[in-house]
Parts: structure tokens; C-alpha cells; sequence
């Protein structure tokens, strides 16, 4: 999977937000998770609040590695930046944490533009807060157009 920007509406629109990755079920593949992925597209239409969204889509009782597109404004200015994640919850089987950190930086190697890394470990390491610490701490005014 490559990371680029896309120019046309059309293109904006099949632009990913978010995907999920699970492991194949041999444990030997990284894949996506089906249907666990969300689309520029969508946002307004079939989603409101696309990081609510995103928050909602992890399992609480297994691993996962996502990919998020989070848009942000500082004092300054917008941007948009790639987030990767490590959701490990302290629900998940022991050996499927081992695996998933074991196996985190052959993923992240696969993805060009990723510029922030966040390891979670339950549904508060995901509020706006904690994520835009992660972004760039008290420089942060907003995150996905909400107020920090």
C-alpha cells in the first residue's frame, strides 16, 4: 500500500481514513481486516465523527495495527499527518501481544509517510487528548475538528 495525495474529487473520496490489520488466521500474514477500514468518502455521510468511528472498530479482546490519516490545526496552520497504532488491550491473549509487537516493525517498514507511532492499550490511550499529545503536544488547537 502506497501513500499518496489525491487530486480529484473522486480520487478525495476513495482516499482511506483508517484501516485496520489483523493477523491472517495461520498467524504467518499481515491483512487487512475486512470491512475494517474507513473512506474519505464516507465521512459526513455514513460517519460523523470518523476517529469515534475508528476508536469503535478495534476489538477489546484481541490486537490490531491500524493506519490513520488524522487531520489537525495547530496555532499556525492545518495539516494532515499518518498515524500508525499498536492496539494491544490489556484484554488480549498474552500470545497475540508477543506476536503483534514482535511482528510491529515489519508492518511499519511497508509504509512510507508514517510520522507518529502510538501503542494503546485501552479506550482512554485513544481520547483527543492523549492523540494530540502524541501530534505535537500544547501546540494542538484541534483534532479532527474538535476542540483538544
Amino acid at each position: 500500500m502506497k501513500v499518496r495525495k489525491c487530486s480529484t474529487p473522486e480520487e478525495i473520496k476513495k482516499r482511506k481514513k483508517a484501516v485496520i490489520f489483523c493477523l491472517s488466521a495461520d498467524k504467518k500474514c499481515i491483512i487487512v481486516e475486512e470491512g475494517k477500514e474507513i473512506l474519505v468518502g464516507d465521512i459526513g455521510v455514513t460517519i460523523t465523527d470518523p476517529f469515534k468511528h475508528f476508536v469503535g472498530m478495534l476489538p477489546e479482546k484481541d490486537c490490531r495495527y491500524a493506519l490513520y490519516d488524522a487531520s489537525f490545526e495547530t496555532k499556525e496552520s492545518r495539516k494532515e499527518e499518518l498515524m500508525f497504532f499498536l492496539w494491544a488491550p490489556e484484554l488480549a491473549p498474552l500470545k497475540s501481544k508477543m506476536i503483534y509487537a514482535s511482528s510491529k516493525d515489519a508492518i511499519k517498514k511497508k509504509f512510507q509517510g508514517i510520522k507518529h507511532e502510538c501503542q494503546a492499550n485501552g479506550p482512554e490511550d485513544l481520547n483527543r487528548a492523549c492523540i494530540a499529545e502524541k501530534l505535537g503536544g500544547s501546540l494542538i488547537v484541534a483534532f479532527e475538528g474538535c476542540p483538544v
